[in-house]
């Protein structure tokens, strides 16, 4: 991408954790410096590219689960990062043709092109909100007139809560949208994890994204599992307890081929509401 392409507010001399991640993903939108970055964080972790993909597998199989088996037909995208192939509403969609979707995100690059390539399709509108300011995103009138929250809709928080600081509090956060909605309403999230990671990899890893537009706050399984208070976790695969597993293994076929080291860089789990 060169400068000529670079949308108004955008700057290209800073990383951005969302064009980071379109990096690993494969994916076309980013500058010199996020592919410097990416790269850095590369030969940190070269494991983090499967860490990815296999985050992106928990968005998909889990948006498709809660409109097919769960009967969700209203979902919330906040962090949404830049489009790529089988996003939330097509996977949602695959589940149930009548989902609506609501996408928020707080970068102007990614509001840019996402709206571009939504523009014809049925459903789904891409708004700007930040997760850090609950009330804009719950208020804002796009969001009331597409959805009705007096139905159970999905919130999906994938792969943003580990760029929310201890001082923004997060549990706060997300209690403070699931409060907005209906019983039977669900979470899905997903969120970076120190638990199975050397601790010299991860601090080089969150030094690297202390130059980004996000920096990155990985936590404990049990912090993660502090997100979901008040809510009711489902269990991730057949057999399985309800509770947290790594994203590699939420609603695979072959739990046990699909726990990848990538897949251990984060955790993830899906509740409801009661």
């Amino acid at each position: 991408m060169t400068t000529d392409a670079v949308p108004p507010g955008v700057d290209p001399t800073i990383p951005s954790a969302g064009r980071l991640y379109d990096y690993y993903l494969g994916g076309t939108e980013h500058f010199e410096v996020d592919r410097r970055a990416a790269e850095l964080v590369r030969m940190a972790a070269p494991e983090l590219e499967d860490a990815a993909w296999a985050n992106r597998g928990f968005l998909q199989r889990s948006a498709k689960w809660l409109a097919a088996e769960a009967g969700i037909r209203q979902f919330i995208d906040i962090g949404a990062g830049l489009p790529t192939r089988n996003n939330t509403h097509e996977a949602a969609q695959a589940g149930a043709s009548d989902v609506r979707t609501v996408y928020f995100d707080n970068d102007p690059m990614v509001i840019a092109h996402a709206r571009s390539l939504i523009v014809d399709t049925p459903h789904t509108i891409f708004l700007s909100g930040d997760l850090r300011d609950p009330d804009a995103i719950l208020n804002d009138p796009a969001l009331r007139d597409h959805l009705d929250l007096s139905q159970p809709v999905a919130l999906m928080l994938v792969a943003v809560c580990h760029f929310i600081a201890d001082e923004d509090d997060p549990q706060r956060l997300i209690g403070r949208y699931m409060s907005e909605f209906a019983s039977g309403s669900y979470l899905a999230l997903s969120h970076g994890t120190t638990e199975k990671t050397s601790p010299v990899i991860a601090e080089q890893v969150r030094e690297i994204y202390e130059k980004a537009t996000e920096q990155l706050h990985l936590r404990s399984k049990a912090e993660i599992a502090n997100l979901f208070t008040g809510l009711e976790l489902v269990s991730p695969y057949d057999g399985a307890e309800p509770g947290l597993t790594h994203i590699g293994l939420w609603g695979a076929d072959d739990p046990e081929a699909a726990d990848s080291d990538g897949s251990r860089w984060a955790f993830c789990g899906v509740a409801r509401k009661p």
